[in-house]
């Protein structure tokens, strides 16, 4: 009886599956509301200085960073379903998640992306009053340690293009 309680454990994972799904909806369409709303006042306005153009780039990088969450809640969702429910799920080769590791060096890769983007953020609208380099060096010095991460959490594993032999060990 705990057998196969245990064994319809994994289906508590729909849970997350769809709040995370569920959330990652709401950034689509918020994003996309907000990209009209922005598109709207820039037609509005039609300021064509640079200053306008800096704050037109602010927003859509802003807006960027909204559609990227959103991909890191829909990755976990689709990652989190593969793993638990249904192997089999119709993705895309590079969505795959086989593993556990699979996930995280999936989602490590997506908030690297996100980092350098809210920095680039920072930086369209930097306007020299605050200490930029000190943010500057503490997105460095995460997105280093994630990048480590990646490395090192690939390092033992052959490359997927490398023929094997029937011992599992590439040729010599």
């Amino acid at each position: 009886m705990l057998r196969s309680i245990l064994s319809a454990s994994r289906y508590l994972v729909v849970i997350a599956v769809l709040g995370s799904l569920a959330a990652a909806a709401a950034l689509f369409v918020y994003g996309m509301a907000e990209t009209v709303a922005v598109i709207a006042e820039a037609v509005a306005k039609m300021e064509v200085t640079s200053k306008g153009a800096k704050a037109l780039a602010l927003a859509f990088i802003e807006i960027v960073d909204l559609f990227l969450l959103g991909t890191v809640l829909l990755m976990i969702a689709l990652g989190l379903y593969e793993l638990f429910i249904d192997s089999e799920l119709k993705l895309p080769d590079w969505l795959h998640i086989r593993t556990f590791d699979d996930l995280k060096n999936k989602l490590v890769g997506v908030v690297l992306v996100v980092l350098a983007v809210i920095f680039l953020g920072h930086v369209v609208a930097w306007d020299g009053s605050k200490d930029l380099l000190g943010f500057g060096l503490a997105v460095a010095a995460v997105i280093a340690a994630l990048t480590w991460f990646l490395m090192s959490s690939k390092g033992g594993k052959a490359p997927k293009d490398e023929p094997h032999t029937k011992s599992g060990l590439p040729p010599t």
